[in-house]
């Protein structure tokens, strides 16, 4: 008769070497015993094939490259079309130019007729094209990646709309200069910021939440500028109206300046950031177990993403669409899961770019400024993405 086991025994046998061997990795123990420990594969494999999107590392010394082949293609694209529209912006306008007075007056060899048309009338006005258009695309990409939401644009969430709102107080009620427009401008779109923060915030900052607080915000703004506009003198009204729009129309070199240094300061900051803005792609959770802080890395984006906004309204007013669309644009071109900031910005310069020119050559007499045109292409590119959407065809669906 077999004697009953020691309970005593049982402990070392359970904890004990043999219970390494080969018994052990068999189909029975295979199963999720942990969820946890399940849930961190799925978030490495998903992260080694967010890696594999977006390209491989070459390493050399202490220094790594994340080299993606298509989209230095691309960007290599977006940049010459980009030169090309650039060219045609100086040679064709209302002061036909030749492509040769155009590189003389630029060589500093030009006859003083055409130093004007290019230094005074059609460089400043393109430049500050290209610069805006960068700003705001870059400013998209971050949120929409922040968010994860394919609708997360500073002009649907609200921040240009408030910082729009800071500079017709500025104009209609303080009666301020240019410069004193600008901090308006940046003030308008900080406050909104910080309020989107703090009404989203409840242990951490939700993308949906974000958004749909933002589109709060937006409307309060939007209404807030109707009141200003329709209370201030007919002056006035007519000045803020037309800034509404938004027009690169009459910048001079101080609206390069502002708005070039102002890019060369924050794109290195969101460029210093690529790593946390492809793991967020990921999820909160799966970001930060690869070792992501996302509660200060996105705090430090989003204002990033305020900033280049409310510079770039300060600059050339509200102008819609290109923050929408210019991130989404990148990432079919590239086909990647993050929009790189680089390639964003060539395709946000272009599309301002190449809408101003548009409205030069098609409306030459009347001077429109280019926010009309962002604005129809906007809302029609608008519906589509939210058809899309709703059929479940959208990234973010």
């Amino acid at each position: 008769m077999t004697p009953p086991p020691n309970p005593a025994d049982t402990r070392p046998a359970d904890t004990g070497p043999a219970d390494t061997g080969p018994a052990d990795t068999g189909p029975a123990d295979t199963g999720p015993a942990d969820p946890r420990a399940v849930d961190t594969h799925a978030a490495g494999t998903r992260a080694t094939d967010a890696r594999a999107v977006t390209g491989r590392v070459v390493r050399a010394g202490g220094l790594s490259l994340r080299i993606a082949p298509r989209t230095l293609v691309v960007g290599a694209v977006v940049a010459a079309l980009l030169a090309a529209v650039m060219v045609v912006t100086l040679t064709a306008g209302e002061y036909s130019l030749t492509l040769g007075q155009v590189l003389a007056s630029l060589a500093g060899r030009g006859d003083e007729t055409g130093d004007f048309v290019v230094y005074t009338l059609m460089l400043p006005r393109l430049l500050v094209a290209v610069l805006v258009g960068a700003m705001l695309a870059v400013s998209g990409a971050i949120l929409q990646t922040v968010t994860r939401n394919s609708l997360g644009s500073p002009d649907v969430i609200g921040f240009t709309s408030a910082a729009a709102t800071g500079a017709l107080v500025v104009i209609t009620v303080l009666g301020g200069t240019m410069l004193q427009v600008s901090l308006g401008a940046l003030t308008g779109g900080v406050v909104a910021a910080l309020l989107i923060y703090v009404l989203a915030y409840h242990r951490g900052v939700s993308g949906l939440r974000f958004v749909l607080m933002g589109i709060g915000i937006n409307a309060l703004a939007v209404a807030a500028n109707s009141m200003l506009i329709t209370r201030a003198s007919l002056h006035d009204a007519l000045t803020a109206q037309a800034w509404l729009v938004g027009s690169v129309n009459s910048r001079g070199w101080e609206h390069v300046v502002a708005a070039a240094v102002t890019l060369a300061v924050l794109l290195p900051v969101a460029l210093s950031r690529t790593r946390s803005l492809s793991m967020m792609e990921l999820g909160d959770d799966t970001a930060g177990a690869l070792g992501v802080r996302t509660g200060r890395d996105r705090t430090l984006l989003i204002g990033v993403s305020v900033l280049l906004a409310a510079f770039a309204v300060a600059a050339a007013g509200p102008i819609t669409f290109v923050a929408l669309a210019a991130p989404q644009l990148t990432r079919r071109l590239t086909r990647t899961s993050a929009p790189g900031l680089v390639t964003t910005a060539l395709v946000g310069a272009l599309l301002l770019a190449t809408g101003d020119l548009l409205v030069q050559q098609l409306f030459p007499a009347a001077q429109l400024p280019v926010g009309t045109a962002t604005g129809c292409v906007g809302g029609l590119y608008l519906i589509w993405l939210l058809a899309s959407e709703w059929r479940g065809k959208g990234r973010y669906a």
